[in-house]
């Protein structure tokens, strides 16, 4: 599993604009990615973001680049992509992290990547956040969004 080995990093999220846009479609991760997100964010110290629900993992580049637009200093992008019997998700997945990495390099705005793209349900669960998960993606997107927009250079 790929939380072997992750860090668990302390952060400062205290005074940052943050807006989560977490997909709708598998309502019972994403839920769980949210929740997870909310956590870490409220136990860094924020308590005042915004949170934007769109109907799937496509949509959360377009929903980031506004979210952006309207003054968000972090992104958090949720959602999750399941693998199915068509090419589909190789057309979904490969359309919203092209679209997540576009509008980060674009806008220099940091996106914290929570985007579950699994093969099955459970892998899915695994990674939520849930009761039960060995992971929770939701938290350490946030965890690794906040470092980058604190990134200093001097």
């Amino acid at each position: 599993m790929s939380g072997n080995g992750a860090p668990k990093l302390a952060i400062d999220a205290s005074g940052i604009r943050v807006t989560i846009v977490a997909a709708s479609w598998h309502s019972v991760i994403t839920d769980g990615l949210l929740a997870g997100a909310e956590r870490a964010l409220k136990s860094a110290g924020n308590s005042d973001y915004k949170v934007v629900r769109v109907p799937g993992a496509f949509e959360l580049p377009l929903a980031a680049s506004l979210a952006i637009q309207n003054g968000a200093e972090v992104v958090i992008a949720l959602g999750v992509v399941i693998q199915g019997d068509t090419p589909h998700f190789d057309y979904v997945c490969d359309a919203a992290t092209s679209g997540l990495t576009r509008v980060q390099l674009d806008t220099s705005t940091p996106i914290g990547f929570g985007l579950l793209t699994v093969a099955n349900e459970k892998q899915a669960l695994d990674r939520a956040g849930l009761e039960g998960s060995k992971e929770d993606k939701g938290a350490e997107a946030v965890e690794a969004a906040i470092l980058m927009k604190q990134l200093s250079f001097k």
